[in-house]
């Protein structure tokens, strides 16, 4: 049983950084106070460092089932670790789709036996899965998650009575995918008769366009507004959208809340130019001003969460030409590192950072005893050092993949240690013992 002290460490929690001792007592935080001593604990220096909660990332694809020559469980939720997140929330669009509660159930299984976070798995929506998607319990799964634009498989709901169906009969949480389907179809067809097959990554901002965003987004909240419905609207990224959101009530009393992922506040449509289609994603990264107009918002309240959309493929598919590369961004492992950057550029306060990846989260999803430094919650802890500078590589990268778009970047601040449910699963650039993660719970 873990039995650890971490001294005199700047505990990063609820507004505030204070000095202390923190101890950790089996899968929970025990007592946070001063000079604290316990014999036989193993005692952490924690000088010149920080002590934040463990990230909670609302977002993430980790292809397993089906896809597993990218990414699976055990390597992406060692990535996770090696970056401080510390549970993540899974996407329903493996092979097969989780779209029946025996093929989430399988998911689960996985996870308890490679994890080495903490995790819960989105139950996903289709045009014909209603009866499914009603049985899902909300105390045991995260939400229900719903493709309003282009996906793969079975995965698109495009159908009016279908999304009519799920935003009055579905009483948890409705994570959404955003995109207008005709607008990006009209928007690549007007592009293919100007380019043909020979369309550059840097006309993607523009094929998945802030219009084809906004339609979408507002039609959800629509929905929402109509039937009462709990909505979580995933990666915003333009800046039409920010006004669809409300910032004059706390997160705990909105029914409507909002996404923002680290790879739209860091690159901008310039980085097509140097990076190509390694930043391809949907929704597309955009022009810059869309990028400011999110970190405003981000620091305001209007967007609530900070999260990855991490989604990882080989690097051949990813050479591959414009319309035939898949869009997604391997991040899992570097989200707290880009947010270091802006913290290290003046630009957001390590208390905001805490707020937006840890408290957030929780407070959004109903998550139980997580996402805090609290006497009594599981010990899912970050320790960080936020002045060492390293550069990213291969040789310290822990995606299957194995590459990502920040290779040869340095950064200024990094993840020394990170502890699930007490358990020390990343220490010092190597991984610990997997299957140390738990299934989330949620308080609804």
């Amino acid at each position: 049983m873990s039995d650890t002290i971490i001294k005199n460490v700047q505990i990063v929690n609820e507004g505030k950084i204070v000095e202390g001792d923190l101890h950790i007592k089996g899968n929970r935080i025990e007592k946070i106070g001063n000079s604290i001593s316990h014999p036989g604990a193993t005692e952490v220096d924690g000088k010149g460092r920080v002590l934040m909660p463990g990230i909670i990332d609302d977002q993430v694809h980790f292809r397993e089932p089906g896809l597993t020559y990218k990414a699976d469980i055990h390597s992406e939720s060692g990535a996770a670790a090696a970056g401080g997140v510390t549970t993540f929330m899974e996407m329903p669009n493996t092979k097969p789709a989780a779209l029946t509660q025996e093929l989430l159930q399988d998911k689960y299984d996985i996870a308890a036996q490679s994890s080495y976070t903490n995790y819960s798995f989105f139950m996903g929506a289709s045009n014909d899965n209603i009866e499914e998607v009603l049985k899902t319990d909300g105390k045991n799964i995260c939400g229900i998650k719903v493709f309003m634009g282009s996906s793969t498989g079975k995965m698109l709901v495009d159908d009016h009575t279908a999304l009519h169906n799920i935003f009055s009969k579905v009483d948890l949480l409705i994570a959404t995918h955003c995109e207008d389907e005709e607008t990006i179809t009209a928007n690549m067809e007007w592009y293919k008769d100007r380019f043909g097959e020979d369309i550059d990554a840097k006309e993607h901002p523009y094929i998945r366009s802030e219009e084809g965003c906004y339609l979408s987004s507002s039609k959800a909240i629509a929905l929402a507004e109509k039937y009462d419905s709990r909505l979580h609207i995933l990666h915003i990224s333009t800046a039409k959208e920010l006004d669809l959101f409300r910032n004059d009530i706390p997160l705990s009393q909105k029914r409507i809340t909002s996404e923002v992922c680290v790879h739209h506040l860091h690159f901008d449509a310039r980085d097509y130019l140097t990076h190509g289609n390694q930043v391809k994603c949907n929704p597309a990264v955009k022009d810059p001003y869309h990028k400011e107009a999110l970190f405003k918002a981000l620091l305001d309240d209007r967007l609530d969460i900070i999260a990855t959309d991490h989604a990882p493929h080989t690097w051949e598919e990813k050479s591959k030409p414009y319309l035939q590369a898949p869009s997604g961004v391997p991040l899992v492992q570097h989200t707290l590192n880009v947010m270091l950057g802006f913290y290290h550029e003046g630009k957001i306060s390590l208390e905001k950072i805490v707020e937006k990846m840890c408290h957030a989260p929780a407070i959004c999803f109903d998550v139980v005893d997580r996402g805090y430094i609290r006497e009594g919650y599981f010990a899912d802890l970050v320790l960080v050092d936020v002045d060492k500078v390293w550069e990213v590589n291969k040789n310290n990268l822990f995606y299957k993949c194995n590459w990502s778009p920040f290779e040869g970047k340095s950064f200024r601040g990094g993840v020394d240690q990170t502890y699930v449910n007490g358990n020390l699963v990343y220490n010092g650039g190597k991984l610990g013992d997997h299957g140390k993660g738990m299934r989330l719970t949620f308080d609804r």
